[in-house]
């Protein structure tokens, strides 16, 4: 454990790190991917401009920072992000980069008030928070379906909505990885590991893509959204060359599945606490996996199937959702499509969907924040909100 010196240092920073944490994680990328470009080979460059990831790391510090008496309250989130960071391949040796570059990043924003006291207590305290990271991921890694990256060759590609893809891929030869027997936990996602030559893009560019089914009968399949150019950034990198360039028989290479976004097995095979699987966009993509397993299992639980698109033709898997609810024998599916309906709120949320269920819940950053909240506010159950954000996940974590 930290002395309580360091603790109590740490503790007097919060109002600082409130104020000034995300310029201080803006810095800081900024700082270590310029003189460390290699790592733009690991890091979303995407979720940087947009500041997302930027605005996640400053949560994360923050909530070390409130937690610092006792660092094992965060153990949960601790897993989330290391399972983002086994799929990206991030490995012990980046730790003592990451750390060199946060405590410069704080001396710069802070100036005079970053005192030799602050700046060594966060040192002691970011290898304390570096090693539990590093524990916690050396599992993760030890478990992991296979090590690396692998080839995958593209058996199948098919537009699901008119603006997502659904890739089928199956291991190349000598991959040594057996489909059959492959552990899919429905929620899971796979990485991609490409190298567009898009944008002017001149490093990898890693993606994770949530799996659309627990079965390989036929490959490993996930679903891919072509993300539209913004007014500040351009179109998807991987999105846009997985939907223009990438083709049947082409090959890509895939991370071991990853994630803790899975569904209480407890209550799979009972009737009493009914399901609420809430989507929007290609959000649905794991949640439908979540609906097979599901139906697989038991089709008599009550299911409230609630899905969030644009319109109809962005409105992702209508007819294979369709065919699994016909199996279910007791289904409340909600269509909305927002160019014509509000935004799904509490009390939508209050008039579609019981208050005792299990919910489960995906879509963007903006999406999971709103429903998150609203699921609160009608006193769900924390314990009873499961999600899983199309981006840093430690951005929909109040601390």
């Amino acid at each position: 454990m930290l002395a309580e010196k360091t603790r109590s240092i740490i503790k007097a920073t919060v109002p600082v790190l409130e104020q000034q944490g995300a310029t201080i994680t803006r810095t800081f990328y900024k700082n270590m991917l310029t003189e460390h470009t290699e790592l733009l080979n690991i890091f979303n460059r995407t979720n940087q401009k947009i500041g997302a990831q930027p605005n996640a790391l400053a949560v994360t510090v923050l909530a070390a920072a409130k937690n610092i008496d006792d660092l094992s309250v965060l153990i949960e989130h601790v897993k989330q992000i290391g399972h983002k960071h086994r799929a990206l391949q991030v490995k012990p040796e980046h730790y003592p980069i990451v750390g060199k570059y946060l405590l410069r990043a704080i001396k710069e924003v802070l100036g005079d008030a970053a005192t030799p006291d602050i700046i060594n207590a966060w040192g002691e305290a970011y290898q304390t928070i570096a090693d539990i990271f590093i524990t916690v991921e050396k599992q993760m890694y030890e478990e992991a379906s296979w090590p690396g990256w692998k080839p995958f060759e593209i058996t199948a590609k098919e537009y699901v909505a008119s603006d997502i893809v659904e890739f089928t891929v199956k291991p190349r030869p000598g991959s040594g990885i057996d489909l059959e027997s492959l552990p899919i936990t429905p929620g899971q996602y796979i990485t991609v590991n490409t190298h567009p030559i898009r944008q002017g893009n001149q490093y990898d560019a890693l993606r994770h893509y949530s799996i659309c089914s627990a079965s390989t009968n036929d490959g490993l399949r996930f679903a891919v959204k072509m993300e539209a150019a913004g007014s500040d950034f351009p179109a998807g990198l991987v999105s846009e060359y997985l939907h223009k360039d990438a083709k049947v028989g082409d090959e890509i290479k895939l991370s071991a599945p990853a994630g803790d976004f899975a569904m209480n097995k407890r209550l799979i095979n009972q009737d009493e606490i009914p399901l609420v699987l809430l989507s929007s966009g290609v959000g649905v993509t794991p949640i439908l996996a979540m609906l097979e397993e599901q139906v697989k299992c038991n089709p008599n639980r009550p299911i409230y199937w609630i899905q969030s698109s644009y319109n109809e033709e962005t409105q992702a898997f209508k007819r294979r959702v369709d065919e699994l609810l016909d199996k279910c024998s007791n289904v409340e599916k909600t269509i909305v499509h927002t160019d014509t309906e509000p935004l799904i709120d509490a009390k939508f949320l209050k008039e579609n969907s019981p208050a005792h269920a299990d919910v489960y819940t995906c879509g963007s950053l903006a999406f999971m924040q709103a429903m998150i909240t609203h699921l609160k506010e009608l006193e769900h159950r924390d314990d009873m909100i499961h999600y899983e954000p199309f981006g840093p996940k430690m951005s929909t974590v109040q601390v």
